[in-house]
């Protein structure tokens, strides 16, 4: 059922806040052990939650997101509730506050599940570099379910949810969505506070939503969008009313086709689902436009050299000091530093911080940082420049579908190449929405994207929404 739906049937007490609670807290009870979707399930304050949320709704209190039970990616800040990031260096972290999406969510009467497992600090296309042990995919348990936000995913393609918050730093919303045969939305960048999301690149980094529709994760995003004066980079232009144009004419929109996301890579089960949807559209009565995006050969190397940079300045706190994890060895203070460090951290993690320091020394800043940043200032040039004649982009969310587990860990440049198609959002800072478009040979979720200018959501929303309502997905069999 739609948000929408649960909300009128909690209305109108057709079903109970409790109730609805219940039948989710029993599905991960069920199923999440094959999954590994969750790493903390919050039995007790969600049943807490949901009794204060029926007592709003008996009263007539009631608001959007009373008594929706919901998942919450571990590295967005839950007062009272372990905050791991996936990871040993804080397997036990307590935060003693709420981040801003979860203050707004929770005056609302919002009723959060639990935390969901993830990349470590969200580094990674897989979810399979949790110290908590790898997600697996609700479609083929042997698969993965891309990353970092896997387990929000999952938690939402085998019904452990009715949505997701996760986060997207170069396409860890959309990848996920894509692999698990759901809808992820990256909002554009300053849309929701990152106030309470632990960094990981934070000119990048943004949260996001993942549910069962685009209408579903525009009404998410409805209640946590706008400005937060505890973080300096949110926006004031972030003004909701998301779902306003479902249900509008879309047929005079002109919808761009970048060439170079459909060259050489690109599965061609993929490439089949992708352009059926293009023609989809066209169908309808949109324009379809070619255009070029030249610097999406360079994406993935000034992705991974500003986000590894912005990476080792952020992770620098975790010292095993004032909190997070504490080697027992060590002589000294330099020792304990380095032997927490060692041992509180994934190889990921540590490969990521390693490549940020040696981007930013003295010696190699101007050749690989520098000219990063560049490539960043032209993206967003080309952007700008096919937005001036057309009003959607269409391309595929992955090149390939979800992959076996073990498949391509091992082989990092592999893996990092496999996000080629998302960083660039993330680059220039815009909105992009993922669904569904079709399956392959197996069965798996193939993935589409659609981007949008900034601060425009709500278009892109209402272009996916349209095709969602005449695509029928599959539904997973967990």
């Amino acid at each position: 059922m739609s948000l929408k739906e649960l909300r009128k049937m909690l209305d109108k007490k057709e079903i109970g806040a409790i109730e609805l609670t219940q039948h989710y807290l029993d599905n991960i009870d069920k199923k999440d052990g094959a999954l590994n979707s969750y790493i903390t399930v919050c039995h007790e304050s969600a049943l807490n939650s949901a009794k204060n949320a029926q007592e709003m709704i008996d009263s007539n209190n009631s608001d959007s997101f009373t008594g929706i039970p919901i998942s919450v990616k571990d590295n967005i800040c839950t007062l009272g509730v372990k905050t791991t990031c996936a990871s040993r260096m804080l397997e036990d972290f307590i935060p003693p506050y709420n981040a801003t999406v979860m203050e707004k969510l929770n005056k609302s009467g919002i009723v959060m599940l639990g935390k969901t497992n993830m990349d470590e600090f969200a580094m990674g296309g897989s979810s399979q570099t949790s110290y908590f042990g790898g997600v697996k995919n609700p479609y083929d348990t042997s698969r993965v379910t891309g990353g970092s936000s896997g387990g929000a995913a999952a938690s939402i393609a085998a019904d452990l949810c009715a949505a997701a918050l996760g986060s997207d730093t170069g396409g860890s919303v959309r990848q996920p969505a894509s692999f698990c045969g759901v809808t992820g939305l990256k909002p554009t960048y300053g849309a929701v506070s990152r106030w309470g999301l632990i960094a990981f690149a934070s000119s990048l980094d943004q949260i996001g939503v993942l549910a069962k529709s685009a209408e579903d994760t525009g009404f998410i995003l409805n209640g946590i969008c706008g400005y937060d004066k505890n973080d300096a980079t949110s926006s004031k232009n972030a003004k909701g009313e998301y779902l306003s144009l479902i249900g509008s004419d879309i047929s005079k929109l002109k919808i761009g086709v970048p060439k170079e996301f459909f060259a050489d890579g690109l599965n061609n089960e993929v490439k089949s689902a992708v352009l059926s949807a293009v023609e989809y559209y066209k169908k309808l009565g949109c324009e379809i436009m070619d255009v070029s995006l030249p610097s999406l050969e360079y994406a993935v190397s000034a992705y991974y050299l500003i986000s590894s940079a912005e990476a080792a300045s952020n992770l620098s706190r975790f010292d095993g000091i004032k909190y997070g994890f504490r080697s027992g060895l060590g002589e000294d203070f330099n020792d304990l530093i380095k032997n927490s460090r060692r041992e509180g951290f994934g190889g990921e993690v540590k490969r990521r911080i390693m490549l940020g320091n040696y981007a930013l020394c003295s010696g190699y800043y101007d050749a690989y940082y520098k000219n990063a940043t560049r490539i960043r200032t032209q993206i967003r040039a080309e952007y700008a420049s096919i937005f001036e004649k057309c009003d959607v982009i269409l391309t595929p969310t992955a090149p390939t579908t979800a992959y076996k587990i073990g498949e391509q860990e091992n082989d990092p440049v592999k893996m990092y190449l496999a996000d080629i198609y998302t960083v660039t959002v993330n680059i220039a800072g815009l909105p992009a929405i993922s669904t569904t478009c079709g399956y392959d040979k197996n069965d798996m979720p193939i993935g589409m994207s659609l981007i949008g200018r900034a601060f425009d959501e709500k278009t892109i929303i209402a272009v996916c929404d349209r095709f969602e309502h005449d695509f029928t997905r599959k539904e997973a069999e967990i």
